[in-house]
């Protein structure tokens, strides 16, 4: 596109050629897009441990700071811009909210974390509500953890890395809002983010480069998670729940 290309177009081609994607199988990307653009159904708002649904669907959660992208990330793997709430405002999220994905797969978006302004009784509330999911919930299959890729692991995410590590949970790094650093700045946080994962048993070695607002990372994270769900909605709910 030469230099009619946006500067965030170009910012991305430059770093893709430093960083080039994992190669999926075509068929795994196809997999992916197809269950992804199936319905997808809020199913509770959890405030409390009371409300979290029964098990039965394969369930995977998405993580990390107040503002780092979890709704717009949500957003953009199901290709819809309103199947979680976007607001410029942290700590939006205050619940953990169960949406099903064609009958195949849950996804959980929880509570962020790190938020200043909020009252230390909410903190208290979400934090206790977040250790119960993770500790207790044998459907959880994986966790995603976002991580804003212009700061890195912070000092605020290191409590659920270890909590994740004692829970024996399999959880993966995703950086986001890659569009918003250039290739130098994108190879060194990747490098410390690398850095401090080793040091951590249950982390996934594998870390995801994301954009919500330019798609980049989607399709393969897509089928990364797509391989997680059921074969069959009937065989989903049939079969007892297992963690991977």
């Amino acid at each position: 596109m030469g230099d009619h290309a946006s500067p965030g177009r170009r910012l991305s081609e430059e770093a893709d050629a430093l960083f080039p994607p994992r190669p999926f199988d075509p068929e795994a990307i196809a997999a992916g897009r197809r269950l992804f653009a199936r319905e997808v159904r809020l199913i509770a708002a959890a405030a409390d441990a009371a409300a979290i649904p029964p098990e039965g669907l394969p369930e995977i959660a998405f993580a990390g700071r107040s503002n780092v992208g979890k709704s717009s990330l949500i957003n953009a793997l199901c290709g819809r811009h309103a199947v979680a709430r976007i607001s410029k405002e942290p700590g939006c999220t205050r619940t953990l909210n169960f949406f099903v994905l064609g009958d195949r797969l849950a996804l959980v978006d929880l509570p962020g974390y790190g938020y200043a302004e909020a009252a230390k009784s909410a903190v208290t509330r979400w934090n206790r509500l977040l250790r119960h999911y993770l500790k207790t919930r044998a459907a959880l299959r994986r966790v995603c953890l976002l991580i804003d890729a212009r700061h890195g692991i912070k000092q605020t995410d290191r409590p659920i890395l270890r909590l994740l590590d004692e829970c024996g949970l399999s959880y993966q790094v995703v950086l986001t809002k890659l569009d918003k650093l250039r290739a130098p700045e994108i190879e060194a946080v990747i490098g410390t983010t690398a850095a401090e994962l080793a040091r951590h048993p249950a982390a996934h070695p594998e870390i995801h480069l994301t954009s919500a607002r330019e798609g980049r990372g989607v399709a393969a994270l897509r089928a990364v998670l797509g391989s997680f769900a059921a074969a069959s909605p009937s065989c989903a709910l049939a079969r007892p729940a297992m963690r991977g």
